[in-house]
């Protein structure tokens, strides 16, 4: 009897210690399931209300949809419910990053960048920038939000990320577009606000020599676009006076994001030049590299207005239905930030945000507008944050002074989708002016056409000023005022070189560049060598131009080089095997920035001690007064500012006994920053240092086996900054492409990550191999593998 007691009650016993195991694995197969039921829905029909006719969308391995249909607003309907289908958390993160609705989904953490966002209010902005679109643009928005709505809505599950996080998603609103827009503002131009505070603080440290020396408009690297050599401008004069703020006790690490920007590569060729009488345009566009990418490839087929078959080839950013960049067969397009002057501060009494009172231009008084922001947070009371409007714009308080923010951003028609005519643009002409009308950040367009033509302007808003910008805080008075009309803009068409190249650089060498702004622009190393590349050929293909595309040679540094080298001589290596074997590695370096190159990292590492030595102490004072304020945020031109110190040899750390001993100092800390982890110097590659940190946004928060599906793999990765191949670990090409309009068939294309956002979906990372490595993939679609109808 005692043991059939003691049987049942093991049995009891082992029956409540399973019961956890059992609930754990039944809420994980639960997971499971539906983590697959939010996957997209591949083949098959589905039935879609107020289609005008029926829409096929054809998959192929790489899951790249051809979407065919008989009417474009059709096509924005099926754009909305692909983008839903396999992106729908990027574009919620988007429309909420620019009207600061963060917190909603992540909670308190998220309220300080709220704040930030709901400054500008650009939810009011998004409103009105519907209610002021044209009428079929109005309706093509309305389809896409019924296709994004829709496309969510026929999920099996949610989208797994708001599994992660508890939440349901909300519903796709037409202001919800133009939000997104506003997310690439935010993402090109808003860099500018810290750079003019950065200029501000120095501008009142300094005395006008030094500010004069250390800030150029220009230097040796700059190669504007109307000339086929750079500029030779006479650099300020070196300050009488050496600064108080040099120092040789900070380590010279060699810091991974110093010198990123975000921009792009854009470069095009004539038809004289491409051997088929048909013009040639490449396209990379730098941004920070994630899962999954910024953009969304997709191929449109419709009837026109005129009953013939159109087609536009190329990416789409998920949250809208355009065709951003890409080619619609009779001329292909490519963007690059402009890196202009769209951003003032103008100053206002210290006390504007208590009285509500602040000068006018004409030096009067005006009222100040109080409104007050309500950001809900997820798990708590909503909060009430109150933004001051003047006419110019919210007003900030910073570095102990109140500005209001002149954003070109806010301006009217900041934000529209004129772009889409892009789509129909028959001839270079007609996309120049399509291009000078568009709503979207400024940016550098280049166009070719399949006549043969090349040409470039400014797409998007550019303000109309009075005088040149300084980017320096400013009265309301000397700020810019209202828009420059598209036929006052800068253009270039069909060049005497027959090519044309923007990098983010200065692009004219004339007054006309005042119309864009000069002390914004990147320092000129990747322009010069693409337009090097360029008009070293006499004909190139596409293979060519994606060769200059995966242009990995670091020209930028070969100064940097000598200077190292001429320090290491037989004295400096005396004793000191560590400085015979950096001297070994750097002159056998092949001077490229490939993954097996220790001399890059060991010169690049000489480059920034010598920053650190010369500026480090500077950028310590800045952040002292506003956390986001460094030299390098002032201006991109520090590496010439630098190439004159290093030649007049004067400004030496205290303690040094001359410029020798310094050069040596800084060459010590490189091998010490290099070898302090146990790391030998010829160990210490490019690759080692430069690997890929791509990943998506909730990898951070979950454990690692769940972590590791929502990351690339963590390759190493050649070239740099200020090279053609600009590849960091976060940041660099989010998609390359190589396109002659009408000659798609031979045309080549790379995105770091693949067309699904969902971890299980076998289009996650596909593609991401050969972006990588540099292998060319086709920019048409494959054949087709899955086939989905959308039926009205």
């Amino acid at each position: 009897m005692q043991t059939v007691k003691r049987r049942r009650i093991r049995r009891a016993l082992a029956t409540i210690l399973l019961l956890p195991v059992v609930l754990i694995v039944t809420v994980a197969i639960a997971g499971w399931w539906e983590l697959r039921a939010s996957l997209p829905v591949l083949d098959g029909v589905v039935h879609a209300e107020g289609l005008s006719a029926p829409v096929t969308i054809d998959r192929d391995a790489l899951g790249v949809p051809v979407v065919s249909g008989s009417d474009r607003a059709d096509l924005a309907y099926a754009t909305g419910f692909l983008h839903a289908q396999e992106r729908f958390f990027q574009m919620d993160l988007l429309r909420r990053s620019s009207a600061g609705e963060l917190a909603e989904l992540f909670g308190r953490a998220a309220l300080d960048f709220d704040r930030s966002r709901r400054l500008h209010r650009l939810r009011h902005h998004a409103e009105a920038a519907v209610a002021a679109a044209f009428e079929d643009e109005r309706r093509l928005l309305t389809f896409y939000t019924r296709g994004v709505n829709d496309g969510l809505h026929a999920l099996g599950a949610r989208p797994f990320e708001y599994l992660v996080l508890r939440s349901t998603p909300v519903d796709w609103r037409p202001e919800d577009t133009m939000l997104v827009v506003y997310a690439m503002y935010f993402d090109l131009q808003y860099d500018e606000l810290a750079s003019t505070l950065s200029r501000a603080i120095l501008r009142e440290r300094l005395p006008d020599d030094m500010f004069a020396f250390l800030l150029p408009n220009a230097s040796h690297w700059d190669a504007p676009l109307d000339q086929a050599t750079s500029l030779t401008p006479a650099m300020p004069a070196l300050p009488t006076s050496k600064p108080d703020w040099l120092s040789s006790s900070r380590s010279s690490a060699i810091d991974q994001h110093a010198d990123e920007i975000a921009g792009s590569n854009s470069f095009a060729a004539d038809g004289a030049h491409t051997g088929t009488g048909v013009a040639m345009i490449a396209n990379d566009m730098h941004l920070g590299l994630r899962l999954p990418s910024t953009w969304y490839r997709l191929s449109l087929h419709y009837a026109d207005a005129y009953g013939g078959e159109h087609s536009v080839i190329g990416v789409s950013l998920p949250g809208a239905p355009a065709i951003v960049v890409g080619s619609n067969g009779h001329v292909a397009w490519g963007f690059t930030n402009a890196n202009g002057n769209f951003l003032d501060l103008v100053r206002l009494d210290a006390d504007v945000l208590q009285s509500l009172r602040y000068r006018s231009a004409d030096g009067g008084t005006e009222q100040a507008m109080r409104e007050v922001e309500r950001i809900a947070v997820k798990g708590a009371p909503p909060v009430d944050f109150p933004v001051v409007e003047t006419r110019w714009g919210p007003v900030i308080t910073a570095a102990g002074n109140s500005y209001a923010v002149h954003w070109i951003a806010a301006a009217p028609g900041a934000v529209s989708m004129h772009l889409m005519d892009m789509e129909s643009a028959n001839d270079l002409a007609a996309a120049i002016k399509v291009g000078q009308s568009s709503g979207i950040p400024t940016q550098n367009l280049l166009v070719a056409d399949a006549a043969g033509h090349i040409g470039w302007t400014l797409a998007g808003p550019l303000p109309r000023r009075a005088a040149p910008s300084q980017r320096l805080p400013m009265t309301g008075d000397q700020s810019w005022s209202g828009l420059l009309a598209p036929q006052d803009y800068p253009v270039q068409l069909d060049p005497a070189q027959g090519r044309l190249w923007t990098a983010n650089n200065r692009q004219l060498s004339g007054e006309e560049q005042d119309k864009i702004g000069s002390t914004n622009t990147d320092m000129g190393a990747r322009a010069s060598q693409i337009r090097d590349d360029l008009l070293a050929r006499d004909t190139i293909d596409e293979r060519g131009m994606l060769a200059i595309e995966l242009d990995d040679r670091a020209l930028w540094i070969t100064f940097w080089r000598q200077l190292l080298l001429g320090a290491l001589d037989d004295a400096a290596l005396a004793g000191h095997p560590e400085r015979a074997e950096m001297r070994r590695l750097v002159e056998q370096w092949n001077g490229r920035a490939d993954i097996d190159a220790a001399g890059y990292t060991l010169v690049r590492g000489f480059y920034q001690s010598l920053y650190d030595a010369w500026f480090g102490g500077l950028d310590a004072e800045l952040a002292r007064v506003d956390p986001k304020a460094s030299y390098r945020r002032a201006t991109q031109r520090t590496e010439a500012v630098m190439e004159v110190l290093a030649n007049a040899q004067v400004w030496m750390p205290p303690g040094m006994a001359d410029w020798h001993a310094f050069l040596l100092n800084r060459i010590d800390a490189v091998i010490a920053e290099t070898t302090q982890s146990g790391i030998a110097l010829k160990d210490a590659t490019w690759g080692h240092t430069n690997r890929a940190a791509i990943a998506h946004p909730l990898a951070r928060f979950l454990p690692w086996p769940l972590a590791g599906r929502l990351m690339a793999p963590a390759d190493p990765l050649p070239g740099d900054s200020q090279m053609p191949r600009v590849q960091r670990p976060g940041f660099g090409a989010s998609e390359r492409m190589v396109v002659s309009p009408g000659l798609e068939a031979t045309a080549v294309f790379h995105m770091p990550g693949g067309q699904s956002g969902h971890p299980l979906s076998p289009f996650f990372l596909a593609g991401h191999q050969a972006w990588t490595q540099g292998e060319p993939l086709p920019f048409l679609a494959a054949p087709a593998v899955y086939h989905l109808a959308l039926q009205p």
